[in-house]
Parts: C-alpha cells; sequence; structure tokens
C-alpha cells in the first residue's frame, strides 16, 4: 500500500514547500526543522493505523480508561540526511528502539555508482513493527539495501512502515517490487514524476544532506 500525504489539504505541504523552496532551504536550522516536522506528522498518520489496546491509568481522582498502542517500534533511518527526518519520528515514537545504517553511493568514473551499506547500528527486530524513514526515495535502492542488510544481520520485521518526505514515481515502484507485499506501508509526502540521469529528483529539493548539514567532498573508499 502506497500513502500519499500531500493529497490532503493538511500543514504537512507548508513544510514541503518550505524544504523545495530554494530561498528558505538555504536556512540550515529551517531546513532541519522542517524536515523534523514532516517527520511528526507522518508519525502521527502512521500512529492511526497500529493496534492499540485499553488499559488502566491512575489519575488523582481516579480511574481512567485509555486506549493506548501495543506494538513495538524500531525506527531505522540512513545516515546523513536521515538523521532530523528521523528526529521527527522520534518525538512521537519518543519509546522506540532505534536502528542506523551507513549508505553510501560508490561511483565509478563513468558517473554510475552502487549502493553500499558500510555499517548497522541496530538490535533485534524479528517481529516488530519497523519504521524505516529517510527524506528522500530517488531510485529506491539505498532503502531496499538497509532493509535487506537489517533483515539480514537481526530479523524479519512483522510489519514495516517505509516513510519518505519526497520520492520519485520510480523509486516508489523499485520499493514496492523489492519489498514485502505483505505487511508493508509505504508513505511519500509528495511524489515527483522525473528522475535525472545522475538519480536526483525533479523538481524534488536538491541534496537534503548538504542542505542539512553543508557540502562534503565526495570520494571513493579503496
Amino acid at each position: 500500500m502506497v500513502r500519499i500525504l500531500n493529497k490532503e489539504n493538511t500543514l504537512l505541504n507548508r513544510f514541503i514547500a518550505e524544504i523545495r523552496d530554494v530561498r528558505i532551504q538555504q536556512d540550515r536550522m529551517r531546513f532541519r526543522r522542517n524536515l523534523e516536522r514532516i517527520g511528526e506528522v507522518m508519525a502521527y498518520e502512521i500512529s492511526r493505523t497500529l493496534h492499540y489496546t485499553p488499559r488502566t491509568v491512575e489519575t488523582p481522582l481516579g480511574e481512567a480508561e485509555v486506549m493506548l498502542p501495543d506494538e513495538e517500534i524500531v525506527l531505522a533511518t540512513i545516515l546523513r540526511a536521515g538523521i532530523p527526518f528521523h528526529q521527527g519520528f522520534l518525538n512521537y515514537f519518543d519509546d522506540a528502539s532505534c536502528s542506523f545504517v551507513s549508505a553510501y553511493r560508490r561511483y565509478s568514473k563513468d558517473n554510475s555508482f552502487n549502493i553500499r551499506v558500510e555499517y548497522i547500528s541496530s538490535g533485534e527486530i524479528t517481529g516488530k513493527t519497523l519504521l524505516l524513514v529517510d527524506p528522500m526515495l530517488a531510485t529506491g535502492a539505498s532503502l531496499v539495501l538497509a532493509y535487506e542488510s537489517l533483515v539480514e544481520k537481526h530479523g524479519r520485521p512483522d510489519k514495516l512502515h517505509v516513510a519518505v518526505g519526497i520520492a520519485s514515481e520510480e523509486g516508489v515502484e523499485y520499493a514496492k517490487k523489492h519489498l514485502p507485499a505483505a505487511g508493508t506501508t509505504i508513505w511519500c509526502g509528495a511524489v515527483d514524476a522525473e528522475l535525472t540521469v545522475h538519480s536526483y529528483i525533479v523538481p524534488g529539493l536538491g541534496d537534503a544532506g548538504d542542505l542539512a548539514y553543508g557540502p562534503k567532498t565526495e570520494f571513493v573508499l579503496p
């Protein structure tokens, strides 16, 4: 299942507009905060789909029954652009376990590239609900490889929620094809039609990592 949230008129559209806007996005602190706010909105939307059970809490004057989620959440992100986006989800799922994947594009001289996973920090995810979050879904290869690497080392989740700020149509189709069909929901803030030959989303927003933390120097590891 794919959910595209900017098709509804909510404040999410303002935050997406600001991370796209070439003038506003130059303010790195505001850019990071907008990614965080998009994460918060998406966390709320995902929370509406979780399983809940009644619990009784004691107040100063008596007892109250409340419905609370009972799924064990693991929140995973891909470094480095995913950090502020991840924080938005963590603000709401504040008792979640957290996993981190370091993945990068390894370029060849002809500008082609493949995706390498360099590092994973995670606990066991078997039988849990995995939220795999990343601001951008371009080709989809990094996200799928991150998921496969987590499963290989730390077990298979019971449910998978993929949450991305801006996706390409190609990336969404790739994710649908390569992620488990059962129990998977892909949440997108917005979906753009075009992907360049260098795998940048158009109109997109540029390089989310650079906008959040400053330009980097690309290099190929030996």
